[in-house]
C-alpha cells in the first residue's frame, strides 16, 4: 500500500496513484500495450475507494498513457512518442489523409461579440477544406479545461482558444505549450506563455476614441468595464485611455471610473446582477455629476449605461455622450458610437495560423489588427451650461 504518512495531506489520493503510474509507465514497467491494474485492482493496492482508483485511470487516459476498453481494461499507449516528440499535424494528414479539424474553446458568443469570430473562422475552414469543432467555457476555467480536453480526445490538429481568464493560464494550456501542440489565442495573450495570439490593437483603439471624445471637448470621462485581471484586452484599453490623456496634457481622473461591472462576464447567470449593476451605475452617475462622457468597454456595458441614465432623466447624447467597443447594429443606422474590432478577420487569421502550424518550427507572433471608429448618435458636443 501507499505511504500516506510521508503524503498525507499534500495531495489528493487520485493524483499520488496517477503519479505512482506514471512512472511505471514512463520507466517501461508496464510497457506498451500490456494491460495495467483495473480499478479493483487498484484499490487493493492502494486501499482507496472505487471513486478514487477510477480518477486515476481516467487522469492517464487523458494524459494519452492508456487506452481505456470497455469490457476488456486499460493499456499502455505508446508513451513516449506521445510525450517526448513534438506534435506534427502536417505528418499526420501526410499519413492518414484525414480532413484537418480545428477545435475552438471561446467563452461565449452572441450578436453582441463573438459571432463574427466564429463567421471567420467558418470562412476559414471551407477555404482549406477543413472543420471546426466549437465548446463554451463560459469563462469557467474548469470548463475551459475540460474542453480542451474532450477536442484534444477527439483528435483535433490544432485549437484556437478564448481563455476564460487574462492573469492566470490554465493547466491545460501550458501543457500545449510544453508538448508543442498548434494552438493561438484570440483577443487576448497569456503573459509569459509563448504562444502565438490574434487581438484587436486594443491600446490604439481605445486612444482613438478618448480622442474622438476630447475632440467633441469632453474632459471628465467616465471608464467603465469589469474587473481588468479578468482580461488583457481590457488592461490595454486602460492603457490606451491613459496614453490619450497623456498626449493631451491631461491628468485622469480615475475616480470618474467603474471597473466593477460584472453582470456582462460570460460566467455570470443571475440576472439579478444586471439590476444590480444598473442601480450601482445610477448612483455613479449621481455621485459624480461632471461626468459628461461614458466610455464602456462593451456593447453590452452600453445598455446599461442607457438604462441607468434612464432612470435619472439623463438624455444620450444631450446630457451624457456614450462610447463603446463593438456594436451589433448596422454602420448605416448606428445608434452607438463604437469603435468596431474586425472579428471577422480576427476569427479568419487565427484559423489560418493554427491550420498551418508544424511542430516546434512555428515562430511565436502577436498579430494586432487595428480597429474602425464608427459614430452614432450616442455622442455630441460637450454642452455648455
Amino acid at each position: 500500500m501507499l505511504d500516506l504518512a510521508n503524503d498525507s495531506g499534500s495531495k489528493p489520493m487520485y493524483e499520488m496513484i496517477f503519479q505512482t503510474l506514471r512512472e511505471r509507465i514512463t520507466n517501461n514497467e508496464y510497457k506498451a500495450g500490456e494491460r495495467v491494474p483495473s480499478e479493483k485492482e487498484l484499490c487493493s493496492e492502494f486501499g482507496v475507494s472505487r471513486i478514487t482508483s477510477k480518477k486515476a485511470l481516467k487522469m492517464l487516459a487523458e494524459e494519452h498513457l492508456i487506452v481505456r476498453q470497455p469490457g476488456r481494461g486499460s493499456f499502455v499507449a505508446d508513451a513516449n512518442s506521445l510525450i517526448m516528440k513534438p506534435f506534427d499535424s502536417q505528418q499526420t494528414v501526410r499519413t492518414t489523409g484525414k480532413k484537418r479539424i480545428i477545435g475552438l474553446v471561446i467563452t461565449h458568443f452572441s450578436d453582441m461579440y463573438g459571432t463574427e469570430l466564429i463567421y471567420g473562422m467558418e470562412e476559414a475552414s471551407r477555404e482549406n477544406d477543413a472543420f471546426l469543432i466549437v465548446r463554451r467555457s463560459f469563462g469557467i476555467p474548469e470548463l475551459e479545461e475540460q474542453a480542451i480536453q474532450q477536442l484534444l480526445g477527439l483528435g483535433v490538429d490544432g485549437l484556437i482558444i478564448f481563455p476564460a481568464q487574462g492573469e492566470y493560464f490554465s493547466a491545460e494550456i501550458l501543457k500545449l505549450v510544453i508538448q508543442k501542440f498548434p494552438f493561438v489565442m484570440i483577443d487576448r495573450y497569456l503573459k509569459g506563455i509563448p504562444a502565438s495570439s490574434v487581438s484587436t490593437d486594443n491600446i490604439q483603439a481605445a486612444k482613438e476614441a478618448t480622442h474622438y471624445l476630447f475632440g467633441l471637448g469632453h474632459r471628465h470621462i467616465g471608464f467603465l468595464a469589469p474587473p481588468p485581471a479578468n482580461t488583457t484586452a481590457i488592461e490595454e484599453r486602460i492603457d490606451g485611455i491613459l496614453e490619450a490623456h497623456m498626449e493631451h496634457n491631461l491628468l485622469a481622473n480615475r475616480e470618474l471610473w467603474m471597473e466593477t461591472i460584472t453582470s456582462t462576464m460570460p460566467n455570470v447567470f443571475d440576472p439579478e446582477a444586471r439590476i444590480g449593476d444598473v442601480d450601482k451605475l445610477a448612483e455613479h452617475l449621481r455621485k459624480y455629476p461632471q461626468i459628461t462622457a461614458l466610455f464602456a468597454a462593451e456593447y453590452s456595458i452600453a445598455l446599461l449605461v442607457e438604462e441607468a441614465a434612464g432612470k435619472l432623466g439623463l438624455r444620450i447624447p444631450e446630457d451624457l455622450s456614450l462610447i463603446c467597443f463593438d456594436s451589433p447594429e448596422p454602420h448605416e443606422d448606428c445608434r452607438v458610437t463604437h469603435m468596431r474590432q474586425n472579428q471577422f478577420s480576427i476569427g479568419k487569421q487565427a484559423y489560418e495560423n493554427v491550420f498551418t502550424m508544424q511542430g516546434n518550427e512555428q515562430p511565436i507572433s502577436r498579430i494586432l489588427l487595428p480597429a474602425v471608429l464608427i459614430k452614432g448618435k450616442s455622442t455630441a458636443p460637450v454642452r455648455k451650461d
